[in-house]
């Protein structure tokens, strides 16, 4: 063998080595601060049982008018994330946030995370809370979710009101994820890495300390748990699922629209779409990034208020 030949394998060697030790530190690493970092979650909410597994809930203010929150899609904490919006709409209403099973605080589950299952676990927590008229308000996923939840249940969901939500036919949404590497790389500890690079976001002052640190507590435990990445693993099948589908006529719609979404020109003209196949349909474009709540709180808080309080004047 040459002199370079045995050089590359030596190479070769070392970075293996110091690849290994890498990996390895970082797997140990992220068990033992997973570990640690369990107990220093602050425990928020409430608990209902569904399906033997417990559901984490939050509920605040007491208005005569029931809203129920529902999450976009691997949101760490549905409770922190919607915590300006919740806040100012608990000044007038009741606001139940629902953490589905492998969000916030909720238990983790086996079961399938088809959109029929979800919806399922949903409603059987708000069953257990004599939730059975409210107003369904969600961000992203949670528009795939809803038209089921409205077709499923028309005599409880008076109304949708999305946040920048997913519709059916939205492009791009037959993607497979690598899910056997994702699951590794939780497990090496590298999520744990890029996400202390990276951030949990919620920057600016709407955010305190407080709850980035929790976000980011949050995140370590629940980012590309099985739960997590079962329902990335059925995003393709559930949106292929919705196709055809839509909110039932007659369900009033609110619909908060990024104006200007570069990665899809059609995204605005989709919701205006959906929004006019409702027989009371209504979007408003708002100029922003897909988490409008994390940066236009007041103003769909304040746009939600309007449009209710025309529906009731005009029902009087």
């Amino acid at each position: 063998m040459n002199k370079f030949a045995k050089r590359a394998l030596i190479t070769a060697g070392a970075i293996g080595t110091v690849l290994a030790v890498g990996l390895a530190t970082t797997t140990v690493v992220n068990a033992v601060a997973s570990s640690v970092e369990q107990d220093r979650i602050e425990p928020y909410g409430e608990t209902v049982t569904v399906d033997g597994h417990e559901m984490n809930v939050y509920i605040a203010g007491d208005g005569p008018e029931d809203i129920v929150l529902l999450p976009g899609f691997g949101t760490a904490s549905p409770v922190w994330d919607f915590a300006p919006l919740v806040d100012d709409l608990a000044e007038d209403h009741r606001v139940i946030v629902v953490e589905p099973f492998g969000y916030g605080l909720s238990d983790g589950t086996d079961v399938e995370r088809t959109t029929e299952n979800i919806v399922s676990e949903v409603h059987d927590a708000l069953e257990a809370l004599d939730v059975d008229q409210y107003v369904l308000m969600g961000h992203s996923i949670a528009g795939i979710y809803g038209i089921e939840f409205a077709q499923r249940y028309p005599d409880e969901v008076t109304a949708f009101v999305g946040i920048d939500t997913s519709a059916p036919g939205q492009p791009n949404m037959d993607t497979e994820f690598p899910i056997g590497l994702m699951a590794a790389a939780k497990n090496l500890g590298l999520v744990r890495v890029l996400t202390a690079i990276g951030g949990v976001g919620y920057e600016g002052p709407v955010y305190s300390d407080e709850a980035r640190e929790q976000i980011g507590l949050i995140s370590n435990r629940n980012s590309f748990s099985p739960t997590y990445l079962d329902e990335m693993a059925h995003i393709r099948t559930n949106f292929a699922d919705a196709i055809g589908t839509g909110f039932p006529a007659e369900l009033p719609l609110l619909l908060f629209v990024v104006a200007d979404n570069p990665k899809n020109p059609d995204w605005l003209p989709l919701h205006e779409r959906q929004a006019a196949a409702a027989a009371d349909g209504t979007v408003v474009a708002l100029d922003g990034e897909h988490y409008l709540h994390h940066t236009h709180a007041p103003e769909i808080a304040d746009g939600f208020r309007a449009w209710e309080q025309t529906r009731t004047v005009s029902a009087d």
